[in-house]
């Protein structure tokens, strides 16, 4: 037993550093390719003016990418602080935490960017599956895949009530629905389709199963949890 112990523990490192080493590569990968369009936004930014900073796609992927560091930083401090404190899984929560903030909100910020007629337009809404589908183009169904992708990645991570891929789906449709519906109430000259629902569902899905090795579940209760439940039971 404590042969395999002292195996699995190096092997538990080295698919840490591997899946570090890669998330790395792709964010790389994904500065490389959007380099042009960030850096058209970055003198706007950078100077602190909305127009054309806040109010556009490249602008909001900027600060989402420069805010990073913080993020990181914000998910350090929790970390510590609920270690201090002898809550069990204190990295996990944390990290799962600030990464569903953190990735989250900036989709909806697009997502909830009003339209050129904003306010003057008939809203608009789209009912029919899959016929929205095929004028999105591959830059659309990505965004919309990406939409809650990290919900979906770090919610079931978080919360074990929330560790089975229906609920994961549930989870998606529905804050999508509610994207949507603000949408057509707000008349932010948007169209609000089922298709975008059935999109940012599907990438909360797929972003969950990418995820589940690490899926909280009822076993997993840090010590706070258990001594809470101890309370509750007395």
């Amino acid at each position: 037993m404590d042969s395999n112990t002292s195996v699995s523990a190096p092997a538990r490192r080295t698919r840490g550093i591997v899946s570090a080493a890669l998330a790395v590569l792709a964010l790389a990968g994904v500065l490389f390719f959007l380099r042009r369009p960030l850096m058209m936004a970055a003198p706007t930014c950078m100077a602190g003016r909305w127009h054309g900073c806040f109010d556009t796609f490249n602008g909001v992927v900027l600060m989402t990418l420069v805010t990073v560091p913080v993020a990181l930083l914000a998910a350090w401090v929790l970390a510590r602080c609920r270690r201090a404190a002898g809550a069990g899984s204190a990295w996990r929560r944390s990290v799962a935490e600030v990464g569903m903030v953190h990735g989250t909100a900036p989709f909806l910020w697009l997502t909830m960017m009003p339209g050129g007629e904003a306010g003057t337009a008939p809203a608009r809404v789209s009912l029919v599956p899959l016929r929205d589908l095929v004028t999105m183009g591959p830059l659309g169904i990505v965004g919309n895949l990406l939409v809650f992708a990290a919900l979906g990645f770090f919610a079931p991570m978080r919360f074990a009530a929330l560790a089975s891929v229906p609920r994961v789906l549930a989870l998606g449709a529905g804050c999508s629905v509610l994207v949507e519906t603000a949408q057509y109430v707000l008349s932010l000259d948007r169209v609000s389709s089922v298709d975008d629902v059935l999109v940012n569902a599907a990438g909360a899905v797929l972003a969950g199963l990418a995820s589940r090795r690490w899926w909280r579940t009822g076993t997993q209760a840090g010590p706070d949890e258990h001594r809470a439940g101890l309370v509750g039971v007395g």
